[in-house]
């Protein structure tokens, strides 16, 4: 099978799983698994740091684990004073813990954190507090955003957007970003109740966003001196974080408009 054609099968048959299960699956068994996929994506983005840097990812795990039970669990502790406790326990690790490099060692271990799971705890929080049709929603925008701007790229991509940062990526596969996010965007007006041109406004945004958050994790994995965050999906599509890299903002930034 021709790799591209092999890359978008198993993509789309992916999505399709996604879709499947928050459809059907209820939110008591979706977010333990978005809990486990979180500490996933945390577990690749330490290995990527740790190529040039001194990390805690044991540390980085406990704190992520904690911080999920203290804010969907346990309803007395609120996410602002959550957030306080866990930075407070990375730096008593990395102060009186076997760290070599404490500063450093806090630091990126509060990144991992605060990168990796703070981010996507908005990603439960959203089918919690609005429901699970709002997650749905901004996960095929935020995707079909990438497929767009693949496609897009592939097709007619000249013009270099961040050539140092991510060599692939095109002007032209932002528009293409931009264009299929905005169309899916209005399909779901009958389930978002938007008006036209506040569909299109979240579809712009969540192409800008996603775009933003792809070439993020691009920047970390250059500064790593690597091309994937792992290798085993197939079809050259990498790791957990490759696949997470553009909806790890989306879903916070989103969060306050919905």
């Amino acid at each position: 099978m021709n790799p591209l054609v092999k890359r978008i099968v198993t993509a789309l048959t992916t999505a399709a799983l996604v879709v499947c299960a928050l459809i059907y699956l209820p939110v008591q068994v979706v977010l333990p698994a978005i809990m486990i996929l979180a500490l996933l994506v945390q577990l690749e983005f330490s290995q990527i740091v740790a190529r040039k840097y001194e990390i805690m990812p044991v540390i980085g795990a406990i704190s992520s684990i904690g911080f999920f039970v203290s804010v969907f669990y346990c309803k007395c502790i609120e996410l602002p004073y959550s957030l306080v406790a866990i930075i407070f326990f990375i730096a008593l690790a990395a102060l009186f813990g076997k760290s070599s490099k404490p500063i450093e060692s806090m630091g990126t271990t509060i990144l991992s954190f605060v990168y990796i799971p703070f981010m996507l705890t908005f990603f439960m929080l959203i089918p919690v507090t609005f429901g699970m049709k709002w997650l749905l929603y901004i996960i095929a925008i935020v995707k079909i955003s990438d497929m767009g701007g693949f496609a897009f790229g592939k097709a007619f991509g000249k013009h270099k957007m961040c050539p140092t940062i991510s060599p692939k990526k095109s002007w032209e596969g932002l528009a293409g970003s931009v264009f299929a996010s905005s169309l899916i965007s209005c399909l779901f007006i009958p389930m978002t109740g938007f008006v036209w041109y506040k569909a299109l406004l979240f579809g712009v945004a969540a192409a800008l966003v996603g775009t933003l958050g792809d070439l993020v994790e691009s920047r970390f994995k250059r500064e790593a001196d690597i091309k994937d965050s792992a290798t085993f999906m197939p079809a050259g599509l990498g790791g957990f974080l490759d696949m997470f890299d553009s909806l790890i903002f989306a879903p916070a930034l989103f969060f306050p408009f919905l």
